[in-house]
């Protein structure tokens, strides 16, 4: 059974805080806190819950009391029409929003239970914890392969002995399903790959820092079938360790992909917001809201 949310439509009395955000921090600063690489035990399988999150670019409302849970070890789906939100929301998701000088946001994103826009959570740390992979494959084009994958661990202030490094490599490599493909060339450019190589490339980076949540904002949609076919087994692999929320525009992929579901529109004029959200099963067999189903059945969007 899915669940209808109200969002856009809901009661205007309510009122919400000052829109603003916690000062943000450096965004590649190390953390002089951080961890030598591979000591500790391995972090659980994390639960993000977004709790009534509204967003503004300037004066514009673009997301109007959003809340979702998005469950440990699943995939889950966003989904909906161009403009209604969905990769702001994914943004919100790992303070990516707040980098924009007229955005601004209320609400909380809470990992595990701990609100990552807590002033007390380091930006680092928030990136660290929480991944994303972008619609556009982005390695750093003059960096090695090799250097690609461990760059983030610089970024983040996390040290590493060159045998750790070597074996971060081969398993990101691996696990991003590129190893075989590049062995035996890691010191030459990341920029050389094809699309879907570099695309995997970019999850091997977002690995290397161990996120216990990995964002992926349309990561297939610059991609040929064979490239998508891999990234979607790669994700179907990956989701036993980390926690995964991907925005798509492909309703197939959305079904292949997804345990979980949530449906996005921005209604005439209004900001965007969830319409349903569940079982991807059950949204796309026997959807509860008819909008719902007018979209996943193609007649709109």
């Amino acid at each position: 059974m899915t669940q209808v949310s109200q969002g856009a439509g809901a009661d205007p009395t309510v009122s919400f805080p000052a829109p603003q955000f916690p000062v943000p921090g450096p965004t590649v600063a190390p953390d002089p806190d951080a961890p030598a690489y591979g000591s500790g035990p391995s972090a659980p399988l994390a639960t993000l819950e977004a709790r009534d999150i509204t967003a503004w670019f300037g004066d514009r409302m673009v997301l109007d009391r959003v809340s979702l849970t998005m469950a440990a070890g699943q995939v889950t789906s966003l989904i909906g029409p161009s403009g209604c939100g969905k990769s702001t929301f994914l943004r919100i998701l790992n303070r990516m929003h707040q980098m924009v000088p007229s955005a601004a946001m209320a609400g909380e994103v809470l990992l595990d239970g701990t609100d990552i826009y807590d002033p007390r959570i380091r930006l680092t740390q928030a990136r660290r914890d929480i991944g994303m992979v972008f619609q556009k494959p982005n390695p750093f084009p003059a960096m090695s392969i090799y250097d690609n994958v461990i760059a983030g661990l610089k970024l983040t202030g996390i040290k590493a002995g060159r045998r750790e490094k070597d074996a971060l490599v081969e398993e990101c490599l691996t696990k991003a399903g590129l190893w075989r493909e590049v062995r035996d060339r890691l010191r030459q450019p990341g920029g050389a790959l094809s699309g879907g190589q570099q695309q995997r490339l970019c999850i091997a980076r977002s690995l290397a820092v161990r996120p216990r949540v990995l964002l992926m904002d349309e990561p297939c949609s610059a991609l040929d079938p064979t490239s998508t076919r891999v990234i979607e087994e790669t994700m179907h692999d990956l989701v036993r360790e980390v926690t995964i929320v991907i925005v798509t525009h492909n309703m197939q992929q959305a079904q292949r992909v997804s345990q979980q579901c949530a449906f996005f529109l921005a209604e005439q004029g209004q900001p965007g917001g969830i319409v349903e959200h569940g079982d991807t099963e059950a949204m796309f067999n026997n959807p509860q809201d008819p909008r719902t189903s007018d979209y996943v059945n193609g007649r709109f969007g």
